[in-house]
């Protein structure tokens, strides 16, 4: 399939196919589903944490005797039956990440970016080179009719990302940082003519 290049001010700049084995795929939604669900619990801080009775400070005298109080047994006033006592079963410090298969995120991927491409929001720009301005980002997505974007690009574009800081709708990542939770997450996907080959290495090698 042929798109348009287009430039910073959305006047034409020729033509580009795409690679049908990047954007000409199924949309996998229960990939999607399970990708974005990965992306997520690897990103939780996992410091939920509550004291056991070997680390709730106190109780370490016995309340009362054995027997002949009339009152139940009991061995610490830190219980957890008790008020002020320590937590049964309680969360404790730990790591929710893991990984799926390289080919199923790779799918994914091509499912975000087949998305993207049916929707009718992919735009291709010949280059995303910019001042290291927020307002030079903002009147080049004006010009290009988008609020919410994800703007890759091939490499290192330490302007762009600078610019574009500060947008809130707006997110700039290289090619090799490209995942399935940030193309979703923005309305528009804005992508350079190097990235697209970029992202055809990743996917299809």
């Amino acid at each position: 399939m042929k798109v348009p290049v287009l430039t910073k001010t959305k006047e034409s700049s020729g033509e580009i196919e795409l690679p049908a084995g990047v954007f000409d795929g199924p949309v996998r939604r229960h990939l999607l589903y399970e990708v974005v669900k990965m992306q997520n619990a690897n990103r939780r801080a996992g410091t939920s944490s509550v004291k056991t009775r070997g680390t709730v400070s106190g109780g370490g005298k016995k309340p009362w005797r054995q027997k002949g109080t009339g009152r139940a047994r009991a061995g610490s006033s830190r219980s957890p039956i008790w008020a002020g006592g320590a937590v049964v079963h309680g969360p404790q410090p730990r790591s929710y990440a893991y990984r799926m298969p390289a080919s199923a995120r790779r799918a994914a991927l091509r499912s975000a970016l087949a998305l993207k491409l049916k929707e009718g929001n992919l735009l291709v720009l010949a280059d995303l080179d910019v001042e290291p301005k927020t307002k030079a980002v903002a009147t080049m997505l004006a010009a290009l009719g988008v609020e919410s974007a994800l703007l890759i690009t091939d490499g290192e574009n330490t302007n762009l990302e600078r610019a574009s800081r500060n947008l809130p709708r707006v997110k700039a990542l290289r090619a090799d940082g490209a995942n399935v939770y940030d193309i979703l997450r923005y309305r528009y996907l804005v992508v350079t003519r190097d990235a697209i080959t970029a992202l055809q290495g990743r996917i299809e090698r």
